[in-house]
């Protein structure tokens, strides 16, 4: 029987009453597993109102007890994260060692957010002038919401919620509509934490759900993750109404291999940052640049075999290198990339695209794919596959290398190996990327970091995570304070100063 999903709305679970419902599959056997419901505008309005009436006690609450619903919430998720793991990976198609990945990135966010009583600190000046004090205060914005993407269906909306809540505000979760499961779940362990009722909500839905939130008068800030095309447009509606806005698009993350790198090292790099979670990252590798034509040879000679022994399996295995991909529609279009490159003059030389997952044919399964000979004018090197497809790119020297990501209109993360120092740190210096890696493939900044790319791969002022998050999510006032000291000092016309 197929299971009818819920919204979560002032702390219980709530039947969906549009009338609409999306399917949500579990990609390892293409089964429809659960009917999630599509909110229409009055249940989005619910869901904020609720939020704002319970915002205003919950930011009265001291930072420290409210971080200390947060400590539990990660001794809570530290106890669920095998049952958390099976539901996100039976759902999403990652397997489960990787699930669980994607929960603890989230989870150490959730544990810097802890330390909001620290990072919510303003500043204060004594005697800043004649009997004046000036001191700043950090404060809530009240109601916000964060839209997040079916890739990494724990850790993002907990890159979302969890510094939005410690800070005082209600948050309204609108999470991918294709495995809606685990940030429900997510939801019931910080009731379970002991978060008030209200403070966070999870609204399923479509486009009818993320305009309603863009248009919403009460909610004063949105967190986005998703495809470019998509952040755009909530950015400009968002900022658009007045809202603060951070939209985080797509990404073509190069990997430099300069000829002095570690070969096999590079390779490994490669097949782990380019194949894991079956592409399906926005920091995954897409595309290898090979500097000098020895290299690039030694580099594909080693990457054809690699590739084609890599290991697919069900969502479920804890052995498997990666699982099938999201949905049927996804794999199709991965495919038709694939297709495309052969015809635009790539050469493919390892060919995944036939795979069959045996005992589960009617999965959404795709074999690795390597094309060589890539170019900068093709399609598949200028757009966001998001599949097990890697593009190699060769450059003739570093000047060329360098300016490959550079020019892309894309600019979240890239990776250089070599053994120069001097080139790593000239590299580091020029390349015009947000999230750079020196011998590390997938550079994603540790929680008390901040992670954001350049360009088009984010729209907005601040980052995800780290100190950024707790500037998002709240405001500055500065107060100028002078106590009378009963001498009568007359009326002042000029503008004050320090003088």
């Amino acid at each position: 029987m197929v299971q009818e999903l819920y919204h979560f709305i002032g702390g219980k679970r709530t039947k969906g009453r549009s009338g609409k419902f999306g399917d949500v599959f579990w990609p390892m056997t293409g089964e429809v597993a659960a009917k999630v419901p599509l909110a229409d505008a009055s249940e989005v309005w619910d869901a904020v109102q609720n939020a704002k009436a319970a915002q205003i006690g919950w930011a009265a609450t001291n930072p420290q007890r409210r971080a200390r619903v947060m400590m539990k919430f990660v001794d809570l998720l530290n106890r669920d994260m095998e049952t958390l793991a099976l539901v996100l990976a039976k759902e999403h198609g990652k397997t489960i060692p990787d699930a669980k990945g994607d929960i603890q990135r989230g989870l150490e966010v959730a544990e810097f957010a802890i330390g909001a009583p620290h990072l919510m600190k303003g500043e204060y000046t004594e005697g800043a002038g004649p009997g004046i004090d000036i001191y700043s205060l950090r404060q809530p914005l009240g109601v916000v919401a964060g839209i997040t993407p079916f890739n990494f269906p724990a850790m993002i909306p907990m890159w979302k919620f969890a510094p939005a809540i410690v800070c005082g505000n209600a948050f309204v979760l609108k999470p991918s509509e294709r495995d809606p499961s685990v940030p429900l779940m997510l939801a019931e362990l910080m009731m379970e934490a002991g978060l008030p009722p209200g403070i966070l909500n999870v609204i399923n839905g479509d486009k009818t759900a993320v305009d309603a939130l863009l248009d919403d008068p009460e909610i004063a800030g949105i967190g986005f993750v998703g495809s470019t095309p998509i952040a755009e447009y909530v950015y400009k509606r968002g900022t658009a109404n007045g809202k603060r806005v951070h939209a985080f698009g797509g990404a073509k993350n190069h990997m430099i291999i300069m000829p002095d790198a570690d070969m096999d090292q590079a390779v490994d790099a490669l097949i782990g940052a380019g194949y894991g979670s079956a592409g399906e990252r926005c920091m995954a590798v897409s595309v290898a640049v090979p500097v000098g034509q020895a290299t690039a040879d030694a580099l594909v000679a080693k990457l054809i075999p690699k590739v084609e022994s890599l290991k697919i399996g069900p969502s479920t295995s804890n052995d498997a290198d990666f699982g099938p991909l999201v949905t049927k529609a996804h794999l199709q279009k991965v495919r038709d990339y694939v297709d495309l490159g052969i015809k635009e003059g790539a050469k493919l030389k390892v060919d995944g695209r036939s795979f069959k997952m045996q005992g589960y044919e009617n999965g959404f399964y795709m074999g690795g794919c390597l094309f060589d000979n890539v170019t900068s004018d093709m399609r598949i090197y200028k757009e966001e596959i998001f599949g097990p497809v890697l593009s190699v790119v060769r450059a003739k020297d570093y000047a060329e290398a360098l300016r490959l990501p550079n020019e892309h209109e894309y600019g979240n993360g890239v990776a250089i190996f070599t053994r120069d120092g001097d080139a790593a740190r000239d590299f580091t210096a020029k390349v015009n990327v947000g999230m750079v890696g020196v011998n590390v493939p997938i550079p994603v900044p540790l929680a008390y970091y901040t992670f954001g790319g350049w360009k088009r791969s984010m729209f907005g002022d601040l980052n995800q995570h780290g100190p950024d998050a707790m500037r998002f999510y709240t405001r500055t006032k500065t107060v100028t304070s002078r106590w009378p000291s009963g001498t009568k000092e007359g009326a002042e016309f000029s503008i004050p100063t320090m003088k």
